[in-house]
């Protein structure tokens, strides 16, 4: 893994969690419009007699592995942000900070930096380039697979 996919990963969790808060919020709408229909004919065996009470594990469940995605995200931001203080160049450091911790667009992180977007973009691979040379340091970072 390089080092771009390595400091990616975070981006890729916080995505994992708000796509599960979406469906949270589906399935609470769901269970919100969920009514009982009365009818003269028999239900089926195979239709489910709890559409309230599945809806609800449902939504328990997502709860939990969102649960598990926020720990695995914070203890990950807390090794990427380890590895960004490594970097001795304070602009590093920040636009590190600013586009892995606190995913930034690149346009923000050149409005808040006072840099043209190419500038940016120069400054990243520089950025990049440092971290891949600690590869050495396994302790510092798990780069490699």
């Amino acid at each position: 893994m390089d080092a771009k996919a390595y400091l990616s990963q975070a981006f890729r969790i916080d995505q994992r969690i708000n796509s599960k808060l979406e469906q949270i919020m589906s399935l609470r709408e769901l269970a919100t419009k969920a009514t009982t229909t009365l009818t003269d004919t028999p239900s089926s065996c195979t239709r489910n007699e709890h559409p309230m009470e599945s809806i609800i594990v449902k939504i328990v469940d997502l709860e939990k592995e969102i649960n598990a995605d926020i720990d695995k995200l914070v203890d990950l931001k807390r090794e990427i942000f380890k590895v960004i203080r490594t970097v001795k160049n304070a602009e590093y450091q920040t636009l590190l900070e600013l586009r892995y911790l606190c995913f930034k667009k690149w346009e923000q992180i050149a409005v808040d930096m006072g840099f043209s977007l190419q500038h940016i973009f120069r400054i990243h691979d520089k950025a990049l380039k440092h971290i891949e040379h600690m590869r050495y340091d396994v302790s510092i970072i798990k780069l490699s697979d």
